[in-house]
């Protein structure tokens, strides 16, 4: 008898309940809606019958432009064996462009484990560099929208977990084609009810084809109703029937588009990671700033902790950080031990206001173990290497990066252009184009432009009202390794200590919020040891440290940017509260301290709005860093 939710334990957010798999034979079922996942007997074949070759995907494959994407939709995510075999298809049709990009776009509300996922895409062999693939990248279990980074960027999965209909109404996107998959109507009703296929018509384009295996005539009406030209085909196997439905194409084809350059002023952390997101998208790009070298600000510290801050209640503002967190986890591993080095991270709880925070977290919350587990004192210094007093949580997949090495790799790519020592000293809209002129009256033109220039961003921008933006002084202190014990992975609490690199290691930042001195002082210097003692006596060499003075330590002050509510800002700007955007004007910034957190996933978006792709972001989160907000009422 198939399980209902009534009978399913109560799950804390953000966990999601994963599927309840019975194996037979070698052959995943679910307990829960009593089907099989795919065809007992060929399920790959059956998803090439079904979904490719009735939407003429390797057709369509061929056909598209060069440099364009594809949108591909899916109701049921399942196994990813759909996903798998039309990541296939895509680069056997497509070898040679390497700036094409497959979207899929797909919803599950009970996601199999990494065990179950593993087991069951282990039945095709043919399929395993993928599998391997989408294996290693699979995100923990938590609710809401997942965006996965495939084959060098060629394949972009947005992966959302929950129900269906919510994922259609929170998702920004239009399909090229639609899988529609899921267990059959008489299992799974709520996957086809008829507000479900409205939504799927809503995010369909002209030419918009469709595929699924059923051909209940109550699907049929659905699909009839909203506008799909309806059919019958042959099904696979056994099976007698199934559905094909197509919107009316336009007339004229579109071949592609002119990719003229983005422009993109400020070259810390949010523009070199935007600037590689969209060269790796194909599109050129203009990277100006006014210092020598990519990372001289706020990004140009030489260790960083990768971490933010979950809170106590699971909202829009706790999602967005946890996505930012598991995305740039997921982001960064191409460059580990080269400026990215996943140590882990300790969160302690330091204070008693910490510790009784931390608590109410653990008892209003449920995350996946990969994602963080907590851990005792005694297991906190194990891992650490050195004495901790306190409880904490342990985020295995966290470390710490080289921010400024980072933005320079990051900047090197043969579609960035790079204009540093660039002044801007005049901004202007032709109507067709940005210009940007320095003091010598030098000029860059750029289709779009994107203001990621940290604090002075609003002082740069052509437009109108204050902006709520402000800039906080923050000095770090770098501690030599003969003078201290240091941990072997990332320390935060009041203060955050990285593990020692070519013979120092970096603790702080002050935060200093009406400070403007741009120098290091031995006061800021006392505060981070001071503050650092407090949470981690251990670190405290009795016969050395004596011997350090304030004054003997090297350090870099920099000024973090952040708006009003502390959140990031990511998107067309605004020109007023509430009013239209500005034409081809785009703002990242405020990332605060948790840039190196934020800066992934929020230049996935922009990018994402930039070249009009769907988007990664569900449209309440999108709201949360919008522009709009900066302005004073």
């Amino acid at each position: 008898m198939p399980k209902t939710d009534a009978m399913q334990a109560p799950v804390k957010p953000p966990a999601t309940e994963p599927a309840d798999i019975t194996w037979r034979d070698g052959v995943p079922e679910s307990s829960r809606f009593g089907d099989v996942y795919f065809n007992r007997y060929n399920g790959l074949a059956e998803t090439r019958y079904v979904f490719l070759k009735q939407n003429r995907l390797t057709e369509r494959f061929q056909t598209l432009g060069r440099g364009q994407h594809f949108v591909i939709a899916e109701a049921g995510f399942g196994t990813g064996l759909n996903m798998l075999a039309a990541w296939a298809e895509w680069l056997s049709e497509r070898p040679n462009d390497d700036h094409g990009i497959l979207h899929f776009v797909s919803a599950e509300r009970f996601p199999l484990t990494r065990t179950d996922l593993k087991k069951a895409l282990a039945l095709w062999p043919e399929l395993s560099p993928l599998a391997n693939e989408l294996i290693a990248q699979y995100p923990p279990l938590i609710r809401g929208t997942h965006r996965l980074v495939l084959a060098g960027g060629r394949v972009r999965l947005t992966l959302y977990f929950g129900d269906v209909l919510d994922a259609w109404r929170d998702l920004e996107f239009r399909a090229d084609a639609w899988f529609l998959d899921g267990f059959s109507p008489a299992l799974n009703p709520d996957m086809w009810l008829d507000d479900v296929i409205t939504q799927v018509y809503q995010h369909s384009k002209p030419g918009t084809t469709l595929a699924t295996f059923t051909s209940v005539s109550r699907v049929q009406r659905a699909l009839s109703t909203t506008g799909f030209l309806v059919q019958k085909a042959p099904g696979f196997g056994d099976k007698r029937d199934m559905l094909t439905a197509a919107l009316p194409p336009e007339n004229a084809a579109n071949k592609g588009e002119q990719k003229l350059p983005i422009a993109i002023l400020g070259a810390g952390i949010a523009g070199t990671l935007l600037a590689r997101n969209l060269a790796g998208r194909g599109w050129p790009v203009l990277l100006i700033d006014q210092a020598e070298q990519p990372g001289n600000g706020a990004s140009g510290n030489p260790q960083g902790a990768l971490y933010v801050k979950l809170g106590v209640e699971y909202n829009a503002q706790t999602e967005l950080a946890a996505s930012a967190l598991c995305f740039s986890q997921r982001f960064y591993h191409p460059w580990r031990n080269d400026f990215w080095h996943p140590t882990g991270l300790l969160q302690i709880a330091g204070t008693h206001q910490e510790a009784d925070r931390q608590r109410r977290f653990l008892a209003r919350n449920h995350y996946p173990e990969d994602l963080f587990t907590p851990v005792s004192s005694l297991q906190a210094s194990e891992l650490a290497g050195l004495p901790v007093e306190h409880s904490g949580l342990w985020f295995p997949g966290s470390g710490w990066l080289e921010p400024a090495r980072a933005c320079r790799a990051l900047a090197d790519h043969p579609l960035i252009e790079q204009h540093f020592g660039f002044r801007v000293a005049r901004i202007r809209n032709t109507g067709d184009h940005w210009q940007l002129l320095n003091e010598d009256g030098k000029c860059l033109q750029a289709g779009k432009l994107v203001i990621a220039a940290g604090h002075q961003s609003a002082s740069v921008l052509p437009a109108t009202g204050e902006l709520r933006l402000k800039p906080i002084r923050g000095q770090i202190s770098c501690l030599p390794e003969d003078a201290f014990n240091l941990p072997r992975t990332v320390i935060c609490g009041t203060k955050y200590l990285s593990p020692a690199m070519g013979g120092e290691a970096v603790t702080g930042a002050t935060f200093d919020l009406r400070d403007n001195n741009p120098e290091e002082t031995p006061q800021s210097h006392r505060d981070n040891l001071d503050e650092l003692l407090q949470l981690l006596p251990s670190v405290h060499k009795p016969d050395q440290h004596d011997q350090i003075a304030p004054e003997q330590l090297a350090g870099r002050v920099a000024f973090r940017c952040t708006t009003h509510d502390y959140q990031p800002v990511a998107g067309p700007l605004q020109n007023s509260p509430g009013g239209p955007a500005a034409e081809n004007l785009f703002m990242f910034t405020g990332l605060g301290s948790k840039g190196l957190a934020w800066a992934p996933l929020l230049a996935e978006y922009l990018a994402d709005c930039l070249t009009d792709q769907p988007r990664t972001l569900p449209d309440f989160l999108a709201k949360r860093v919008a522009t709009g907000r900066l302005y004073r009422a």
